[in-house]
């Protein structure tokens, strides 16, 4: 499975919150229909560069790296269409777009979501997207899992597009989010510092780890608290893939709703029937995480002028804060 070497070449910028992942890893979650194996032999061929050195398939990447991939022709990336999807757009200028991302939409096409992403309706505008990220990812410096809503940037020039990913790297860029989660802290603040990696049987969770994890902080603030829940605003120091969630779910407090880390297990909270019966309401009204991406600040990467964003809680976290209040 050898890639021609003509001008058959993809390539691809690392972004700051993929410093530390594999080489091979991070290739084959550009191609959904390539292992890791397959990743593995195409580099032994000298078919992968990073900043035009072949390095082996376990080099630990850099944010900024650009990995140069000598690709299958099976497994040519077709470029975004742009698609008439509806865009809740916050703040735009010639360099960013900030946008008010609604829960159930992928951020970027992906193998099994090739449309109807968030990209394909920053391209449905005729908005032109910074090309650093690949073909697949323009204009994408972060993302927000596909059922968490709220703020998201995005880079329409190259400029912004660096200069917003050297602030990721240097955590300069800061995000807040607000969350409903199981169970009560009992302490108004709380710090949560604690590697995290791809989860050892179930490849498609994250998990904290004892060894080998990438290092992972959050910082959560108590705002309210319930009979069986708490309302908490979270920041994130660093950014790993479900850090929120995993970290929330590792210390018995996962998020409402979220069904990869443990949120509708509603049976564990209470034996009682009334009790389970409220619990289930809870959930009908909240099918996915409550989990919102409340706040943004930043230093404009062109004009060097800070700049500061907040969001609304979206209807359904917000029902689910009424019914609490109601109830308690």
């Amino acid at each position: 499975m050898v890639p021609k070497k003509n001008n058959d070449v993809e390539t691809f910028v690392v972004e700051a919150d993929e410093e530390g992942v594999r080489l091979d890893v991070f290739c084959a979650s550009k191609y959904g229909s390539v292992s890791r194996n397959q990743i593995q032999k195409i580099n032994r061929d000298g078919c992968i560069e990073v900043n035009g050195v072949v390095r082996p398939h376990h080099y630990a990447l850099r944010g900024g790296d650009r990995v140069k991939i000598m690709r299958p022709q099976e497994t040519q990336t077709v470029s975004p269409v742009a698609q008439d999807i509806p865009l809740r757009v916050v703040y735009e200028d010639e360099d960013l777009l900030v946008i008010n991302k609604h829960a159930g939409i992928v951020v970027h096409p992906a193998h099994g979501h090739r449309e109807g992403t968030v990209v394909n309706a920053v391209l449905g505008r005729n908005t032109r997207l910074a090309q650093l990220g690949g073909v697949d990812r323009p204009g994408v410096v972060h993302r927000l899992d596909k059922d968490t809503s709220g703020l998201l940037v995005m880079a329409k020039s190259e400029a912004a597009y660096r200069g917003l990913s050297q602030q990721i790297k240097a955590r300069r860029f800061a995000k807040t989010y607000h969350a409903i989660v199981w169970g009560r802290f009992g302490v108004r603040e709380q710090r949560i510092d604690a590697p995290i990696s791809r989860h050892p049987v179930h490849r498609q969770k994250m998990a904290v780890v004892a060894r080998g994890g990438r290092e992972a902080i959050t910082e959560v603030f108590v705002v309210d608290t319930y009979e069986y829940f708490d309302y908490i605003r979270v920041a994130t120091v660093t950014g790993r893939t479900h850090q929120i969630r995993v970290h929330l779910a590792h210390v018995a407090h996962p998020i409402l709703g979220d069904a990869v880390y443990g949120g509708r297990k509603s049976r564990r909270w209470s034996s009682s029937p009334r009790i389970r019966s409220r619990m289930m309401r809870l959930l009908k009204v909240m099918p996915r995480q409550a989990l919102n991406a409340s706040r943004l600040l930043f230093e404009h990467p062109v004009t060097g002028r800070w700049m500061s964003f907040r969001t609304a809680l979206p209807e359904d976290m917000r029902i689910v804060l009424e019914m609490l209040h109601g109830e308690d």
